[in-house]
């Protein structure tokens, strides 16, 4: 049947019975704080930034907006003779099935015969009601269009009421569309703006698409009419802000929210309107990659926030809104999206100088070890220029560079050219750095940084906006890690080193990048600091970027000797790191002892102690700077000491099984070895006493020990990793309800001679057993009951 008519597009007055739209004005209770009017202008007319409430509808029903559906049809057309109001009257109505789609332009069916042969446009019907008169039939809705009534008949009065509604929502929105898409004059165009947000607000419909709907329509708006003044810039914002209040901006209405807070950004709309927008995007937000355009426009905001009279004391305050005024932000969403939106503004910083890159190797590619350096060509066209006085900077050519000189006065760099010169000599790397083994996997990411300690002075000029937003950014990434809550989860996320190899070689970033990592090392939980370290063999990580001979190192390795301080008093007292310093920073830890550092001092003892160091030139160079201060000269006699007392304790002789009495503390167990000789010991039993994993010092000084017995006491997993490098040998070991967990118990994967272990009532997991299983041939016996494992 053909709807079509002359009619279509007016406004729909209902009936008394059931009014489908509330006359009652929108506007609630104006907000505390009022906008000031616009600079240069007295006359602003736009209103202050007012919270409108949300209006229900008088029978608090809420409604799902219908799509599809089946519902029954019926069309009278209107009658002009006796006989066609004969055939028209109620007894002969005949009612057709039909499965509706509501179309953004249409009510079509999805078999288009009878009735709905052709599809009713939302623009040919003229009125929208209930049919609410006598005798009337049951659940329907009437559309009125030029020439008849098309009836819908639902199954009871609840999709009644949804199919209304939703007819009616796509109607005037179908209507808005048409109004917003040829504005003529912007005073009507903002009254239609306002209404179509009242009218988003007193919907009874319940659905994303509600308020999306009209955010698209304007964002579409503003797309295509991009010559706006800045006070109609504000009365849009002002107009669609109540429905922000509970939505994600459109990514088009993102860029017009970033061009205002570029071009205005001391607006108070800026405060008022996007700061709840903005609090609510760091808050829900789950994955800034599918929304790009939402966490560019959080990084307008702030910068917008950081050109106010105040600067970063306000953007401080943001970042303690965000948090919250207690030790724990109840949103754990916040610090992710605040750190991706860092690292994304940071990254811009540098952004002109990585794509004048030309063929040098991305960040990514020297991470995944695509490229060696000794295999691209020519050489990198990463130029490093050095600064003359006041005269023309000469051109870079392609041919080799020649020798470095010795002492190379500082790089610069311009927006134009990079300023990390990697040298391609081949014979001139060598010299200065042992080139990788062959079948390394990747290069070191400071190597590449770094070719040798002469070009450890790059430097790189940055246009005066990216120096204020590599600023602003950074500071706000110590301001993250001020908080204890957070500190945690910052680290991890930073592990990685998620930044371009241009701010690692830049003194600036690196220089304000330190004092959150100063902050890593000085938090006691191993949670914190460990991610100092890399997070995998083969990579480099901000312990290495930080220490003496790091491309960050700016202090004489005071913040390496105090990472070293935290890493030692944790569970890295260990053969392997100590092993790692020993390989690559025994240099610097043998100057800072030589300060006496007493932190270095240690480290060296422990070398020493634990036969680190094989070369024996080396072991008397140690001992020698050792004895050059007082501090290291004191800790070296107590090692001599110790090594008498272990000969002592490890000459042959004395009992092969000792059982320590209930109670014991690692003090009675540290007492007890050092009373005679412990040589022949092979059984231990510290059942049911109070040791922890600090008596493991004392265990690893048992040569010959084969079976511990550790039930019920609180040995953790520091002291199994200690065990697990210096007792090789031992065969049973059990640790019945002791607090250890899969941290520790995976380090026994290296104590091949066990045959006997007992996890029971302990921390394990099914993941953890199998993995033990797979790496302990000779284990036998296993317990693993009252785990996960079980």
């Amino acid at each position: 049947m053909d709807f079509n008519g002359s009619g279509g597009g007016n406004e729909l007055h209902n009936n008394q019975f059931y009014p489908s739209e509330e006359s009652k004005p929108l506007l609630g209770e104006m907000s505390a704080q009022q906008l000031p009017p616009p600079e240069g202008n007295n006359n602003h007319k736009a209103g202050p930034c007012s919270k409108r409430s949300l209006l229900h509808c008088s029978s608090g029903m809420r409604y799902k907006l219908l799509q599809e559906g089946d519902i029954q049809v019926c069309v009278v057309k209107h009658p002009r003779t006796f006989l066609s109001k004969l055939l028209t009257s109620k007894f002969l109505r005949r009612w057709e099935p039909h499965h509706l789609t509501l179309t953004d332009s249409s009510l079509m069916s999805a078999t288009p015969t009878g009735y709905m042969e052709a599809p009713l446009s939302y623009s040919t019907i003229e009125d929208l009601q209930l049919l609410s008169w006598d005798n009337a039939p049951k659940y329907c809705v009437q559309l009125s269009f030029p020439g008849g009534t098309v009836l819908l008949q639902a199954a009871n009065s609840y999709l009644r009421d949804q199919w209304f509604h939703s007819i009616q929502w796509k109607k005037k929105i179908y209507k808005y569309r048409k109004v917003l898409n040829n504005p003529s004059r912007w005073d009507v165009v903002l009254k239609e703006i306002r209404a179509l947000v009242d009218m988003a607000l007193t919907s009874p419909l319940q659905d994303e698409s509600i308020h999306q709907a009209p955010l698209h329509i304007i964002s579409t708006l503003l797309a295509e009419n991009t010559n706006l003044s800045a006070q109609d810039h504000e009365n849009i914002i002002v107009a669609i802000a109540p429905l922000l209040e509970n939505n994600h901006p459109p990514p088009d209405l993102c860029e017009f929210f970033c061009k205002h807070c570029r071009e205005r950004p001391r607006s108070m709309v800026v405060i008022e309107v996007f700061t709840p927008v903005v609090q609510r995007i760091l808050k829900h937000n789950m994955d800034f990659g599918k929304c790009p355009r939402l966490r560019l426009f959080t990084q307008e905001y702030i910068l917008a926030l950081n050109e106010l009279n105040a600067g970063m004391e306000v953007v401080k305050k943001f970042i303690h809104s965000m948090h919250g005024p207690t030790g724990q932000c109840p949103h754990p969403r916040v610090l992710p999206n605040l750190v991706a939106v860092c690292l994304a503004a940071i990254y811009s910083c540098y952004e002109e100088f990585i794509n004048s890159r030309d063929n040098s190797p991305s960040l990514k590619e020297i991470r995944n070890g695509c490229q060696q350096q000794s295999e691209r060509k020519p050489p990198m066209p990463l130029r490093l220029l050095r600064p003359e006085p006041p005269t023309p900077p000469q051109t870079t050519t392609l041919s080799p560079p020649p020798a470095l000189p010795l002492s190379p006065p500082p790089s610069i760099v311009n927006s134009s050219e990079i300023l990390v010169e990697l040298e391609r000599n081949n014979n001139t790397t060598n010299t200065l750095r042992k080139a990788p083994a062959e079948g390394d996997s990747e290069p070191n990411l400071i190597d590449c940084l770094l070719v040798s300690p002469a070009l450890n002075a790059l430097s790189i000029q940055l246009p005066a906006h990216a120096d204020r937003v590599l600023g602003c950014f950074a500071l706000i990434l110590k301001m993250l890690s001020d908080y204890d809550d957070w500190r945690p989860a910052l680290a991890s996320l930073l592990q990685p080193i998620p930044f371009p190899k241009e701010a690692l070689a830049h003194a600036k970033f690196t220089k304000e990048l330190k004092y959150v990592i100063q902050r890593f090392a000085e938090d006691p939980r191993q949670e914190v600091h460990s991610c100092l370290l890399s997070v995998r063999s083969g990579k480099d990580g901000w312990f290495q970027l930080y220490s003496p001979g790091g491309v960050a190192c700016d202090d004489d390795g005071e913040l390496f000797a105090s990472m070293v301080h935290i890493l030692m008093g944790s569970c890295y007292k260990t053969k392997k790191f100590l092993l790692s310093l020993a390989e690559n920073k025994l240099g610097p830890c043998m100057l800072l002892a030589l300060r006496g550092n007493q932190t270095m001092v240690e480290i060296l003892c422990l070398m020493l102690e634990y036969n680190i160091i094989e070369n024996k030139d080396t072991q008397l160079q140690i001992i020698s700077t050792l004895e050059s201060t007082q501090v290291g000269l004191r800790m070296y006699e107590q090692l001599c000491d110790r090594q008498r007392e272990l000969k002592e304790l490890q000459r042959k002789g004395g009992p092969t099984r000792l059982t320590l009495p209930s109670k014991s503390t690692d003090a009675d167990l540290a007492r007890l070895l050092s009373s005679g000789s412990f040589g022949n010991l092979e059984n231990l039993s510290l059942a049911f006493t109070n040791v922890t994993s600090a008596c493991a010092e004392q265990l690893i000084k048992l040569p010959s020990l084969k079976q511990l017995n550790l039930w019920s006491t609180q040995f953790g997993d520091a002291g199994l990793r200690l065990l697990s490098e210096h007792l090789a040998c031992l065969q049973v070991l059990n640790l019945c309800e002791t607090p250890v967990t899969d941290a520790g118990l995976l380090s026994l994967s290296s104590m091949k001679s066990l045959c006997s272990l007992n996890m029971n009532s302990t921390k394990l997991t099914a993941d953890t057993y199998e993995d033990l299983k797979a790496k302990l041939p000779n284990l036998k016996e296993v317990d693993v009951r009252y785990t996960e494992a079980w």
